[in-house]
């Protein structure tokens, strides 16, 4: 296999298209795309599909990225253990995965103090479905996943989960949108559009089984599982959307956005998920004990 042909291919994979891709690697998209053309012959497989104007992947392009992925690792671990047997700086590297229903504010507070620690870090961070990440998690590809649900007890991977706290909820809105908004809360959230999160979200059941508890009928108009995408919407008026608590101030100093009320009745819960039953880990005990002590102390 010819792996710069390869490396063109995950390059392109991970920027979306050729034209970023190209503007990554310094080179025009007509040479990236014969390479991954000679990829692709090679492996008798077609990797990318055209879907209008965008490049998608196909299932083998799917397959071959999550193998670029453990390659492409694995060669700059080589690149860092040589170095550091040759006399250069050590580095601590901490590898994590975070559930893509946790918040990216959330996430970034989580895990900010691991990169604090002391020492030097190199932080690799990767985002996923919990599911596929606790199998990342086993085969120990990751030091730790940081998700807002625990690993539940059928799941077959031997890990432990750490709880790191627990926030209420708020619900903001854009200023023009909260002046529409009529009666007191929760009330006024009746017949208003709302974005909420998106089904794999741990608060989204809590949500809709709050809504019939106060007899609330929202006009849904969208589900995220990106926070920070609902949260754009969100600060454009597209419609009211909630988020912990613990980053109500934040967000509204950020987005321009206002309360519109809060709830002790939704809460989400954040954990830790690692592979050590007493924690050890530099970053992770950093993570673990700025998360209890201030985040959600």
């Amino acid at each position: 296999m010819n792996f710069k042909h390869l490396h063109y291919f995950w390059v392109t994979a991970k920027a979306g298209g050729v034209m970023r891709a190209g503007e990554q690697l310094h080179t025009t998209p007509q040479t990236l795309s014969g390479q991954i053309h000679l990829l692709e012959e090679w492996l008798g497989r077609k990797l990318f599909q055209k879907r209008g104007r965008n490049l998608e992947l196909t299932e083998d392009g799917r397959l071959a990225l999550a193998y670029a992925d453990q390659i492409f690792t694995l060669g700059n671990e080589l690149e860092t253990a040589v170095r550091q047997a040759h006399g250069g700086e050590k580095v601590l590297e901490f590898r994590v995965g975070v559930a893509d229903s946790v918040s990216k504010s959330v996430a970034y507070r989580l895990l900010e103090p691991a990169l604090s620690v002391g020492e030097r870090v190199r932080m690799i961070c990767s985002e996923g479905k919990f599911a596929e990440l606790l199998a990342q998690l086993a085969l120990n590809r990751l030091d730790l996943v940081i998700a807002d649900e625990p690993m539940s007890r059928r799941i077959n991977v031997r890990a432990f989960n750490h709880p790191l706290g627990r926030s209420t909820m708020s619900f903001l809105s854009s200023p023009a949108l909260a002046k529409q908004l009529q009666g007191k809360f929760p009330a006024c959230l009746s017949n208003v559009p709302m974005l909420i999160q998106g089904a794999h979200s741990s608060v989204r059941q809590q949500l809709e089984a709050w809504f019939t508890r106060h007899a609330i009928t929202p006009r849904v108009v969208g589900e995220f599982d990106d926070g920070a995408l609902m949260t754009a919407f969100g600060r454009e008026g597209r419609g009211v959307f909630m988020v912990p608590t613990v980053m109500e101030e934040e967000t509204m100093a950020q987005y321009g956005v206002q309360l519109i009320g809060r709830t002790e009745e939704l809460v989400e819960e954040f954990f830790a998920v690692s592979v050590e039953r007493r924690i050890t880990h530099p970053c992770v005990v950093a993570i673990t004990d700025a998360a209890r002590g201030q985040l959600f102390g």
